[in-house]
């Protein structure tokens, strides 16, 4: 098989020559960098993430680093979440919204120290956006994109892997915790977080220029646990009920029609940006729903790469964004924005596929609970 062909203006991660190494068949692009889409069959790296652990290079998640002394209170104008209630030493899942309340992005933020935070960022340019607010907020505060490049151990056996490497007070993490530490000189933050759904921890390097030697780190710690290195599953995410920046949701779509309301605090004290376009949104109810949706006929194992329609009642009410078969459900599961009428669980569909009609069910979300979140290294 021929290499990949790479643009010379994209990117490349302190792991990408290991990637190559390790046999990447395809690259994607995010955040103007490759983000290795596939060693092998998406089915094998999908069990080898349900029944053991992978290594993801995820690189591409650029951090965004806000410090200074007004860093709280502009992190907390810049999402609906009280940053005020997150401590030194945790994260949160946010959303960053526009003031027509639409969704910037959906970093993970870390809270490194009082003054200091970490937006770990989606596929869109945060890293703009925040140094276009700060020029005009009045604030004393520092924008930088730092020299930080995660990586990702996911899978039941993570934790095992993690206490070797890092010890046990690594492995021990909660969910969304983190701590600064180095393994042997090479300077990381360990925290619990990741994009599967399963026990997992991410390590952000925190010198690019050693990440051929984390990377070989890693892997020494995860062979005697079957640790492989894959690319970063579709199809357990949306099992898990995660969301694709880009392809889910994106700068047209706001936290209540992505099931994110959650995240939009009404007694929230201070101001942030698109809190008016969100109350109205809240008060109105949103127009349209992201919701699961479980597909008929054969296992769909093609690749998805654009939003099929989805027509109900005589027309069309809305788009599939994802579809995929779980071999583990042994379904063909994905995820649709419907019109708000037809997003009650059980609602019948038509969905127009690239090969012909097929009848779909709106699903409650998740497919599968989550393990992230309760399993204990213990578990392991």
């Amino acid at each position: 098989m021929n290499a990949p062909s790479l643009a010379y203006w994209t990117r490349r991660s302190p792991y990408f020559e290991a990637t190559r190494r390790h046999g990447c068949r395809s690259y994607s692009v995010s955040n103007h960098m490759y983000q290795p889409a596939g060693y092998d069959d998406p089915v094998a790296e999908y069990w080898n993430l349900v029944n053991g652990a992978v290594l993801w290079d995820v690189a591409c998640e650029r951090q965004v680093e806000i410090a200074g002394p007004d860093a709280l209170a502009f992190a907390n104008m810049l999402t609906p979440r009280d940053v005020t209630r997150c401590p030194v030493g945790r994260g949160r899942y946010t959303v960053i919204t526009s003031g027509e309340g639409g969704i910037v992005n959906d970093p993970v933020m870390l809270r490194l120290a009082e003054d200091r935070f970490w937006f770990s960022t989606s596929d869109s340019d945060l890293l703009l956006w925040t140094k276009g607010i700060a020029t005009f907020a009045g604030m004393d505060v520092r924008i930088a994109e730092p020299d930080v490049s995660p990586i990702q151990i996911q899978g039941p056996r993570s934790g095992a892997i993690l206490q070797g490497l890092a010890g046990d007070a690594a492995a021990a993490l909660r969910f969304y915790e983190l701590m600064e530490t180095d393994l042997d000189g090479i300077p990381v933050v360990v925290t619990r977080t990741g994009w599967s759904g399963e026990l997992g921890y991410e390590i952000f390097l925190r010198d690019g220029a050693r990440g051929l030697e984390l990377w070989q780190r890693v892997l020494d710690a995860g062979a005697p646990h079957g640790l492989v290195v894959a690319a970063a599953s579709d199809i357990r995410r949306v099992e898990a009920g995660i969301l694709g920046y880009g392809a889910d949701i994106g700068l047209d779509t706001n936290p209540f029609e992505a099931g994110l309301g959650w995240m939009v605090d009404p007694a929230k004290p201070a101001d942030y940006i698109g809190r008016a376009a969100l109350e109205d949104i809240r008060a109105a109810g949103p127009a349209r729903r992201l919701v699961g949706i479980v597909m008929s006929g054969a296992p769909w194992r093609e690749p998805f790469e654009a939003t099929w329609p989805v027509t109900g009642g005589g027309g069309e009410i809305g788009r599939v964004t994802v579809m995929l078969h779980s071999p583990g459900l042994a379904r063909n599961i994905g995820y649709a924005m419907l019109q708000t009428p037809w997003t009650a669980a059980g609602t019948p569909l038509e969905l127009q596929t690239p090969a012909g009609r097929r009848r779909a069910v709106v699903s409650p979300l998740p497919f599968v609970a989550p393990k992230s979140k309760t399993t204990s290294l213990a578990a392991t």
